[in-house]
C-alpha cells in the first residue's frame, strides 16, 4: 500500500502544471512564440519598467525559460544563481533579490496594463507565490492561462509583544487573485477576512525576522537612554507603529493624480475618477483590493523595533495606514509612521516640522529630498540616482518630532524607495550606531527630549541596501524647524 501511495504521489509530481501546459501549447506555434516575444519587448522597454533593467531582465528570464520549457529551472535558488550570479550556496533568507524582483516585476506588470490595457493576443502575468509566469489567451475563454499554486503555509504565532488592533468596518473588496482569475463579478469578502489576512501576513512576515534576531545579542538597557527610543518607550504612553501603504504610490504613477491627505483619510484613492480610462480605473481597484502594509521593509523593521519596545516591556500595537485615522492623534501617545509621502500620505501632517522635504518629481517617477535650510557644506537637493530595485544610491530621513498640540512623541522613519527606508529602519534600530550619529550632532538622550532630524544616504545593488551613512543632523525645537548642527559621516 505504501508503495502504491508513494507512486501516486510521484506521478501527481511528475505531472505538468497548468502553466507549463499553457506553455506547451503557445511553443507549438512559431507565430505565437514570435507574438509573445513582441509582447515581451513591448512591456520590458515601455514605462513601466524604465529606469529597473533587473525587472526587465528578469521578466525576460522566466518567460523564455518557460517557453524552452524549463520550469524546473524557475525556482528562488536557480534563478539567483543563474541571473544574478550568486553563489549555489547562498543564502536565501539573507539575500531576498529573488523575491524582491519577483514582486517589482508583479507591480510593474499592473502598471503597463494599467497605462496600456490589454491590445495583444495574450497577457503576461507573474502570480503570486510562483516564479512561472502565467500567459492568457485573449481571444477565448478555452486558453485561459493556468497558475502554479503552491499549497498555504501555516502562519506563524507572533511575538508577544505585537498587536495588531481589529479595524473598524470597511466596505468589503474583492482580491487579486480572484479578479484576475474570473471575468464575472468577483465574491466579496467581509472586512474582517481582509484585515485579519493582512494582520496574519504583516505578523507571520515580521515573526520570521524576529526569530533571526534571537541569535543576535538581545538590545540592552542602553535602548533606556538613547533617543528616539528613550521618548518613545520609556514613558507611559502607548507606542503605535503605523506601516506604509507602497500601492497608493502605485495608484498615484498610473493615475499621474497627487492624493491629497484629505482624500486619502476620506478613503477616496480615485478622486478624479472621470478622467481615467476603464483599464486604468480597473487595475487601480485590482491594487486597492490588496492590502499592502506588509510592505517588503516594513516587517523586518516592525520586528526591531518590537524587540526594543520589549525590553521596555512595552507592546507594540501595529496598524496599517489605510486604517489609520486622524483621530487618533488626538492623544498623548507615541507613533511610528514608516514610509514617505507618497507612501505613507499621514507623513505630510508632520512634514512642515522638517527641514528635510520629500519633493516627488513626475519625469523622474520617483521622490527626492530638498534641504529647506542647508547648513555650510550641505546642499539644497539631494536626488537619488536608483529607483526601487536599482543599483545606485538613494536617500532617506530619521525623524523625531512632536504630536502637533499633543505631549506625545512622532518618529518618521521614510526614504525616497523602499530600500532607503529599509535602511532607515537598519540605522535608527543599531543601538550603538545611533547613539554614535547622536555624540556626532551634538545631540544627547539625557535630559529633556531633544526633536532632531537626520539625512542619510544608502547605496543598493540591486535593490538590497549594502552601506548607510549621515549626510548632515539638524537639531528641532518642537515643530519649529530651526537647524543647528551639521553631523559628519558616520
Amino acid at each position: 500500500m505504501e508503495k502504491v501511495e508513494s507512486l501516486r504521489r510521484t506521478q501527481i509530481r511528475n505531472q505538468p502544471s497548468r502553466g507549463e501546459e499553457a506553455f506547451s501549447k503557445i511553443v507549438e506555434s512559431k507565430e505565437e512564440v514570435a507574438t509573445l516575444r513582441g509582447l515581451l519587448k513591448d512591456i520590458t522597454e515601455g514605462p513601466a519598467f524604465k529606469g529597473s533593467q533587473r525587472s526587465g531582465q528578469f521578466l525576460e528570464f522566466i518567460v523564455e525559460q518557460s517557453i524552452a520549457g524549463n520550469f524546473d529551472q524557475l525556482k528562488e535558488r536557480l534563478i539567483g544563481v543563474q541571473l544574478f550570479k550568486r553563489e549555489p550556496t547562498y543564502d536565501t533568507g539573507e539575500d531576498a533579490i529573488v523575491r524582491v524582483t519577483a514582486s517589482d516585476v508583479r507591480k510593474r506588470l499592473l502598471q503597463h496594463y494599467g497605462w496600456f490595457g490589454i491590445d495583444c493576443a495574450f497577457r503576461i502575468d507573474l502570480p503570486l507565490g510562483s516564479y512561472i509566469p502565467r500567459v492568457s489567451r485573449q481571444s477565448t475563454a478555452a486558453d485561459a492561462s493556468a497558475t502554479v499554486e503552491e499549497p498555504p503555509q501555516k502562519p506563524d504565532i507572533p511575538p508577544e509583544n505585537v498587536v495588531v488592533p481589529e479595524p473598524k468596518s470597511l466596505p468589503p473588496v474583492p482580491g487579486l487573485l480572484a479578479l484576475l482569475a474570473t471575468e464575472g463579478k468577483p465574491k466579496k469578502r467581509s472586512s474582517w477576512q481582509i484585515w485579519r489576512s493582512a494582520a496574519i501576513l504583516i505578523l507571520a512576515v515580521g515573526f520570521g525576522w524576529w526569530l533571526r534576531s534571537l541569535s543576535r545579542p538581545a538590545p540592552s538597557s542602553a535602548a533606556a537612554h538613547i533617543l528616539p527610543w528613550s521618548a518613545l518607550f520609556r514613558s507611559t504612553a502607548s507606542p503605535h507603529l503605523i506601516t506604509s501603504d507602497p500601492n497608493i504610490d502605485t495608484v498615484q504613477g498610473i493615475t499621474k493624480i497627487d492624493l491629497s491627505l484629505s482624500d486619502y483619510a476620506n478613503h477616496k484613492y480615485l478622486p478624479k475618477e472621470n478622467a481615467l480610462t476603464p483599464e486604468q480605473i480597473r487595475f487601480c481597484k485590482m491594487l486597492l483590493a490588496v492590502d499592502s502594509s506588509a510592505a517588503t521593509p516594513d516587517s523586518p523593521i516592525t520586528a526591531k523595533i518590537a524587540a526594543i519596545a520589549q525590553t521596555f516591556s512595552k507592546k507594540l500595537m501595529v496598524q496599517a495606514s489605510r486604517s489609520f485615522e486622524l483621530s487618533f492623534l488626538s492623544n498623548s501617545d507615541n507613533f511610528i509612521f514608516l514610509g514617505s509621502p507618497r507612501s505613507n500620505p499621514w507623513f505630510s501632517l508632520f512634514a512642515g516640522a522638517l527641514d528635510f522635504q520629500f519633493i516627488y518629481d513626475p519625469k523622474m517617477g520617483s521622490e527626492f529630498i530638498r534641504n529647506v535650510h542647508p547648513l555650510r557644506a550641505e546642499q539644497a537637493t539631494y536626488v537619488p540616482s536608483a529607483n526601487g530595485g536599482g543599483t545606485g544610491y538613494s536617500f532617506a530621513i530619521i525623524a523625531l518630532v512632536q504630536n502637533p498640540d499633543q505631549n506625545g512623541e512622532v518618529l518618521l522613519l521614510a526614504g525616497a524607495n523602499g530600500e532607503a527606508t529599509a535602511a532607515a529602519g537598519d540605522f535608527v534600530t543599531d543601538l550603538p550606531k545611533m547613539s554614535g550619529a547622536l555624540s556626532s550632532c551634538g545631540i544627547s538622550s539625557s535630559g529633556p527630549v531633544r526633536h532632531f532630524e537626520m539625512l542619510l544616504r544608502t547605496d543598493t545593488m540591486a535593490g538590497v541596501p549594502r552601506r548607510t551613512e549621515i549626510m548632515a543632523c539638524h537639531a528641532l525645537s518642537n515643530l519649529q524647524p530651526t537647524a543647528s548642527s551639521n553631523a559628519p559621516g558616520v
